[in-house]
């Protein structure tokens, strides 16, 4: 492939304690040559997950993912050549993950890698492309214009359509390994909660074994209850739980972490 998803990004108030819920609940490993004081990446084996603290005007939650593809060059050539409203950015040498930061035509920011960049350190380089049995699947975000960007990240990146059930209004790519999800939004899908504006909607991880992993979550809940995923109570959040399992037919069992962010689970 001439792309592979190679990371997604959150931002926390609880940057260390978030960690520990995805090693504790989903086998990610830190790398030996993670950042302390600055942020914290674990990985799944394919995927890296940088979990960076909260600073001045920065909201919490998902940010963005990035894509690592075979040549820099070619791929921004080709955004140049038919999406002349996309700029990009040249990313400080503190950021092991990403040469690059971009947006595709509506706006939704992701970064852009090289292999042999020379500011790929870390899980980024450690990730020895073999996943865990818990892995990262698919990346989710919701944008104005599906089907358009759909058809960017087709043409710029060269992933690959999937097949779609009659009447899913979602696109989803896959790069071979995970896929990306690219989901409507629309105001009116949060009736009775919550507004989540457009972009980065969820995650969604394979696991071995569904009842397995539900029987670890309790342990590790019972063990240390700072690990408890964010609950969905009350009326404003059973709607937000309905929707969210209405929106992806990816996973089977939603939850979300400590620190809120959605996930999606399938066996």
């Amino acid at each position: 492939m001439f792309a592979k998803i190679n990371h997604v990004a959150c931002v926390s108030d609880n940057y260390g304690q978030l960690a520990e819920f995805y090693k504790a609940i989903f086998g990610m490993k830190t790398s030996d040559k993670t950042r302390p004081g600055r942020a914290v990446t674990v990985g799944d084996g394919y995927v890296g997950f940088n979990i960076n603290p909260r600073r001045a005007g920065r909201s919490a939650g998902l940010d963005h993912f990035g894509i690592q593809v075979e040549d820099c060059p070619t791929a921004f050539d080709r955004i140049e050549k038919k999406y002349q409203s996309v700029k990009w950015l040249k990313r400080p040498a503190t950021r092991p993950f990403a040469g690059i930061s971009t947006h595709d035509p509506d706006g939704n920011m992701f970064d852009i890698s090289q292999k042999d960049m020379k500011n790929r350190t870390a899980i980024y380089v450690d990730n020895d492309g073999q996943a865990n049995p818990r892995h990262i699947n698919h990346v989710a975000f919701r944008t104005m214009n599906p089907e358009a960007m759909a058809e960017f990240y087709t043409y710029v990146f060269e992933l690959t359509p999937l097949n779609r059930k009659e009447g899913d209004p979602n696109y989803y790519l896959s790069d071979g390994h995970v896929t990306l999800e690219i989901m409507p939004w629309d105001i009116t899908d949060y009736d009775a909660t919550g507004i989540i504006t457009q972009g980065m909607d969820h995650i969604g991880f394979k696991v071995e074994d569904l009842e397995t992993f539900k029987a670890d979550v309790a342990t590790y809940t019972a063990n240390n209850p700072r690990l408890a995923p964010a609950s969905f109570s009350g009326p404003e959040g059973e709607a937000l739980l309905a929707l969210f399992k209405r929106s992806c037919p990816l996973g089977t069992h939603q939850l979300a972490d400590c620190d809120g962010i959605l996930i999606d689970v399938a066996a």
